[in-house]
């Protein structure tokens, strides 16, 4: 991993950390103070909701980041990630869940986080994640009320038009294809469930049941078709695109 872009991608942004183990709250959020210019701690969910809003009302901005626990008292992950998402429903939301805690990771899916970390945290890992995850800010930073999608410095997907450029040349895709990367690429980066993706991609084919197994085989041939295009697949809980570039 390349710290020096990672730096560049990191130096504006600002990180709401909201953890109520104390002493997985020092560590980690010492290791997020290296990485990010401006990390908020908050000690539960309440909390961290109040310092969101007030982190709004003092600057009239929302934080780049959100990485949160799952178990908590006053408000758990659930209820605080969706007390966000009512406030800014494109909210960049990480989180942190232990393995026990896998069941309570379905609901926050279907809200739409962008990533979760399995406790105790593999810092090497978590820094590989985190680069890409913040090389995407980055990127939807400059991208912000453009009609073009920058996936990596050779690849980018014309949200109006709906087409997919590599090198200026268009990739020739079906129907079901646009309509997978149009639901995945303009989705701020979220993991799609699996669910989401089949019942977007078939809509209109009343007669046709499909499943899991005609989504993987679509995806598959979608990477054949384009090796650059990172598909990552949560195990699961669904399906969402990264960029590549470094």
């Amino acid at each position: 991993m390349d710290y020096g872009l990672l730096k560049k991608y990191t130096k504006n942004l600002t990180v709401l950390l909201v953890e109520d183990d104390i002493d997985f709250r020092k560590e980690f959020s010492e290791l997020l103070q290296d990485i990010f210019p401006s990390v908020t701690v908050a000690i539960d969910g309440l909390d961290g909701l109040n310092k969101y809003k007030q982190y709004h009302k003092d600057t009239n901005k929302y934080y780049d980041l959100i990485i949160s626990d799952i178990k908590m008292p006053n408000y758990d992950g659930v209820e605080l990630i969706d007390a966000i998402y009512k406030i800014k429903e494109d909210q960049t939301v990480v989180i942190l869940s232990a393995r026990s805690e896998f069941n309570y990771l379905l609901p926050l899916v279907n809200l739409g986080i962008h990533q979760f970390f399995t406790k105790p945290i593999d810092y090497s890992s978590f820094l590989d994640d985190i680069f890409k995850l913040c090389n995407q800010i980055y990127n939807n930073n400059l991208n912000h009320n453009n009609d073009i999608i920058k996936i990596d410095e050779f690849l980018i997907w014309e949200k109006k038009n709906k087409r997919l450029l590599q090198n200026n040349s268009e990739i020739e895709l079906t129907k079901k294809e646009i309509i997978f990367l149009d639901t995945i690429l303009s989705n701020n980066e979220k993991i799609c469930t699996a669910d989401e993706l089949i019942n977007a991609i078939w809509f209109e084919e009343f007669d046709f049941n499909a499943d899991i197994k005609n989504l993987k085989n679509m995806i598959s041939r979608l990477r054949k078709k384009v090796p650059n295009l990172y598909i990552k697949n949560i195990y699961g809980m669904g399906y969402k695109a990264a960029c590549t570039s470094k």
